[in-house]
C-alpha cells in the first residue's frame, strides 16, 4: 500500500551531494543502533549517515545548543535508512499496533485495517522505490534525535520517539498542565530553536524528526512562502 504524502509532490533537483559519515566522537548516539537491536538490516550502510550539507547543519545545531546550555549535546538516534529498513519499520510499526491491541490481522475487515494503516502512515512515510517520492530518511537528509544534558542523561521530552500518538506531535505540551508537563515543552521548545536556527525544518507530527533540503524541508518552507518555488536538493541515495 503506497500512501504519498503532499510534500512529496516537490520536485527533486539532487545536487550530488556525497552521504558522509557521522563523526560518532562528536554526537551522542544509540549502540548497537536502535533499528538494528529490532532485526533491520542495513547489509553495509550505517544508519548513522547524513549528506555532507546536513551534516554541517548539525555541527552548527549542536553549536546553538552548547551557547544556549554549555556541555548538552544532540543525542542520535536514527539518520539514514536504506529502503529495506524504511520497509522492515513500516511493517514492524504495523504489527506492534496489533500486538498492542490484542488484533489478528486476519480479523479485521479492510476499513480496520485501513485505519490502522493510516496511523502508522502518519509518522512513517511509504517505502516507496520511485525516485520522484523518496522517504526522507532514504535521502540522507532527515534525521531523529533528542538532547543529552551535561550529566550524559537523555533529558525528558514526554514522549518516546517513534511513539505512535497524539504526544508525539511538537506542539503537544504548548500549554502544560503542571510542572513536568512544561519541562517537556521547554525541552522540545529548545531542540526546535536549535535545529531551526540551523536550518532545519521540524517534521509536523514528530517532535524529533527534523530534516534539511529534502522535499519536507522545502514544502515546508514553501507553505510559508507560497511565492517562491522551492525545490528539493536531495532525493534518494542510490548506491
Amino acid at each position: 500500500m503506497i500512501m504519498l504524502k503532499p510534500y512529496q509532490a516537490i520536485p527533486i533537483q539532487d545536487c550530488g551531494e556525497p552521504l558522509v559519515p557521522i563523526p560518532l566522537s562528536e554526537f551522542a548516539t544509540e549502540t548497537p543502533p536502535p533499528y538494528v537491536l529490532l532485526g533491520a538490516d542495513y547489509g553495509d550502510q550505517s544508519p548513522y549517515c547524513l549528506r555532507a550539507g546536513v551534516l554541517a547543519a548539525l555541527r552548527e545545531a549542536q553549536a546553538n545548543l552548547r551557547h544556549i546550555e554549555p556541555g548538552w549535546g544532540l543525542y542520535i538516534f536514527d539518520a539514514y535508512r536504506p529502503l529495506a529498513v524504511q520497509q522492515f519499520m513500516v511493517d514492524y510499526t504495523y504489527g506492534e499496533l496489533l500486538r498492542g491491541r490484542s488484533l489478528s490481522p486476519n480479523s479485521l475487515t479492510p476499513p480496520e485495517q485501513a485505519a490502522l494503516w493510516q496511523e502508522v502512515y502518519q509518522f512513517w512515510a511509504a517505502p516507496n522505490p520511485d525516485p520522484a517520492t523518496p522517504p526522507p530518511h532514504s535521502t540522507g537528509a532527515a534525521i531523529d534525535l533528542t538532547l543529552i544534558n551535561a550529566a550524559g542523561e537523555i533529558v525528558p521530552m514526554g514522549g518516546e520517539i517513534d511513539e505512535i500518538s497524539v504526544r508525539s506531535h511538537p506542539d503537544y505540551y504548548a500549554h502544560p498542565q503542571n510542572s513536568p508537563e512544561k519541562t517537556y515543552g521547554h525541552h522540545r521548545r529548545l531542540l526546535r530553536d536549535v535545529m531551526e536556527g540551523a536550518g532545519f525544518r521540524q517534521h509536523p507530527n514528530e517532535w524529533w524528526h527534523f530534516s534539511q533540503g529534502d522535499q519536507l524541508w522545502a514544502w515546508l518552507n514553501q507553505q510559508e512562502h507560497p511565492e517562491i518555488e522551492y525545490l528539493a536538493r536531495y532525493g534518494r541515495v542510490i548506491f
